[in-house]
């Protein structure tokens, strides 16, 4: 007879899932992860696993029977998007492919090429980057002044990057021009009426050019929100939203997400109030904070176990924020154990800084510490110079974050401009650009192109035609010749060979550094060869270019490791074994800009962010004696964040020279 023995179930795993969830996550990620219906905010504080949780959530969702393509996950990057569905779809083996994301921006430019009509838009459109933006700013702007003598000399009358901040905060702050006006740049209040008139006829200006930019994007998708059949149409796709970083959503960008949500406000919000850190592109804390009030009920869940940072490092970053009055209350603690407190070290001048975080890199170095793991983070760009020179004297290799991003380079503009005419031939700008390469062709001549363009008066079977008047016509009929032989059926490295062989030429009279910028373009033709259409390939390259020059692209030497200069903005979502945050000086961090209490407690949150970035080992230092041109004031005290705290948070030294 056979013998059985008894079995106690296993009830860990509900539901017969593929994934043990239970088993995968703690309980904190878990609640979060198994919520069901309605809207929930997820504080996750920093290096508690947010990520982790979305992708799982998304996992959990298309194991309860709901089909992918009903999910819709919003981020602040493509590849944050890519990543997360990336991990989701080797968790349940390719059924995640149908799940929808990216960013608001991605997500509104493929939402208007659905619903154009309902909005009246044209289904041709293009879209333009900041910098294009700007140059079409520029030109409204010049036409205004040349019409208004007074203006000629009027030294105060806002430029095209000011007009452009302005609009793009009255957008995505949904407050008005005038308002924006008056409470961030009172030196125009004067103005007022003629900013208000330049704005407008940007507009008119890129409607007759069949454009849109960045801000146009989210304000025309929310004007399609707005229409009920588009909103019921859209909740019929998404059942399930999830956002990530939702401190870094601005007023239209949170506006949207509540329509999104819809009736059944399947939403779930996941941030970290305490690294809100963007307000100036727009993005606004109390979305956060606030978020539980836009609904009846709302489920809030916090994640407080740290996998990143040690104990002394967390003790020392919870202090800091709990300071904060505006915040949700997290305390987090660390899943990994030992670890020393934070230094915080006092220089007597920005030199002596410079020379003690140097010798720090070069001890770490010995000790086996890759370079890699080590990062010098600070408030703003100017006061890296001397760290910069310092670490080039000790033959330190390091890489700085920011500069010129490829898309922002002239001759990659000039690549994109040929392009964005053989899919758009009103767009007014891109032939501004153009014509502006051919040698002999002044303002004057561009000027009455693009006058004939704007009236669809020219096209690319009158061109000889009407053109035939105007001084050097054989290049530019060679111009119109060369783009009118472009081929939309083409793929877009195919329409850039092309384009390439034309723009050598003019790359070598441009450009001393010809050489060095053809291999940009060479990399353009790499991107572009995994498109199959331009207006793909056209809308990354204006919503999510790459961000680096072929300088970055290439390896330059054989030097494979470097320390991380970074702002702190650029530096959030990283982290390093070895952190040294500078300038930790008030008036420094917080910034001498700094007089409102919202602007304090943003500084105090970047200090948290940086401090947070760290692993194994923290250094905060300050230099003092150190005169602000700005305000006149010499500033010597350490950062107020530093006041609360204590020796046993924290280990404090004066840096002195050995005799």
């Amino acid at each position: 007879m056979k013998k059985f023995i008894l079995k106690k179930r296993d009830n860990s795993n509900k539901n017969n899932y593929i994934i043990n969830y239970k088993k995968e996550l703690n309980s904190a990620q878990y609640d979060a992860v198994m919520h069901n219906t309605g809207p929930a905010l997820v504080l996750a504080g920093a290096g508690t696993g947010k990520t982790r949780t979305m992708v799982y959530r998304v996992a959990r969702l298309i194991e309860d029977g709901i089909a992918p393509e009903k999910i819709l996950l919003l981020t602040f990057t493509r590849k944050s998007s890519k990543e997360m569905l990336s991990r989701a779809t080797k968790l349940l083996d390719g059924r995640v492919n149908k799940v929808s994301g990216g960013t608001f921006h991605s997500f509104a430019l493929q939402t208007l090429k659905i619903f154009h009509k309902s909005i009246g838009l044209n289904q041709n459109f293009s879209l333009i980057d900041q910098s294009d933006s700007e140059d079409a700013l520029s030109i409204v702007r010049t036409e205004f002044i040349n019409n208004h003598n007074k203006y000629k000399k009027k030294k105060r009358f806002p430029n095209k990057s000011i007009l452009s901040a302005i609009r793009s905060k009255s957008i995505n702050k949904r407050d008005s021009i005038e308002q924006i006006i008056l409470n961030e740049y009172q030196a125009f209040t004067d103005e007022i009426i003629e900013i208000e008139w330049i704005l407008d006829e940007y507009s008119k200006y890129k409607n007759r050019s069949n454009l849109l930019d960045y801000d146009d994007l989210l304000l025309l998708l929310l004007k399609a929100l707005n229409d009920s059949n588009v909103s019921d149409e859209i909740s019929k796709r998404y059942k399930y939203i999830l956002i990530d970083e939702y401190q870094d959503t601005n007023r239209i960008q949170h506006e949207i997400s509540l329509k999104l949500a819809g009736r059944e406000a399947n939403l779930m919000a996941v941030g970290d109030d305490a690294q809100s850190i963007y307000s100036f592109r727009g993005a606004e804390h109390n979305n956060i904070i606030f978020f539980p009030k836009s609904f009846d009920t709302c489920t809030i869940y916090k994640i407080e176990e740290n996998f990143r940072s040690l104990e002394p490092i967390l003790k020392f970053t919870n202090k800091l924020i709990e300071e904060s009055p505006i915040s949700y209350k997290k305390r987090l603690f660390a899943n990994r154990e030992g670890g020393e407190k934070p230094y915080i070290i006092t220089a007597k001048d920005e030199r002596q800084q410079s020379e003690f975080i140097t010798q720090q890199i070069l001890e770490s170095r010995e000790e086996g510490i890759d370079l890699n793991e080590i990062a010098i983070l600070y408030r703003s760009n100017f006061l890296s110079i001397d760290l910069e020179i310092e670490l080039s004297k000790s033959n330190i290799p390091y890489k700085k974050y920011g500069g010129l991003k490829f898309i922002e380079t002239a001759h990659v503009k000039d690549m994109i401009a040929y392009l964005k005419l053989v899919n758009n031939f009103n767009d007014l700008i891109s032939w501004n650009r153009i014509l502006g390469l051919i040698k002999g062709i002044g303002p004057k001549t561009i000027s009455k192109i693009t006058e004939l363009v704007d009236k669809n008066s020219l096209n690319f079977n009158n061109y000889q035609q009407l053109l035939s008047e105007f001084r050097n016509k054989h290049r530019i009929f060679e111009t119109f010749s060369m783009i009118a032989s472009l081929s939309l059926n083409d793929k877009p490295d195919q329409l850039l060979e092309k384009i390439s062989i034309n723009y050598s030429d003019i790359l070598k009279e441009k450009y001393s550094d010809s050489e060095k910028r053809s291999k940009d373009i060479e990399i353009m033709i790499q991107i572009a060869s995994t498109y199959n259409t331009l207006d793909s390939f056209l809308s990354d390259m204006a919503l999510d270019p790459p961000n680096s020059s072929v300088e970055d692209i290439l390896p330059t030497d054989n030097e494979s490791e470097f320390v991380t200069l970074s702002t702190i903005h650029s530096a959030k979502g990283l982290e390093w074994k070895k952190v040294f945050l500078v300038w930790a000086l008030d008036g420094r961090l917080p910034s001498v800009r700094s007089n409102s209490i919202d602007d304090i407690e943003e500084e105090r949150r970047l200090f948290y962010v940086a401090s947070t970035r760290a692993k194994d080992d923290l250094f905060v230092s300050y230099p003092i004696n150190i005169f602000d041109r700005q305000t006149g004031f010499v500033l010597s005290k350490p950062s107020r964040f530093l006041d609360n705290i204590s020796e046993d948070l924290a280990a404090r030294f004066t840096l002195v020279e050995e005799v």
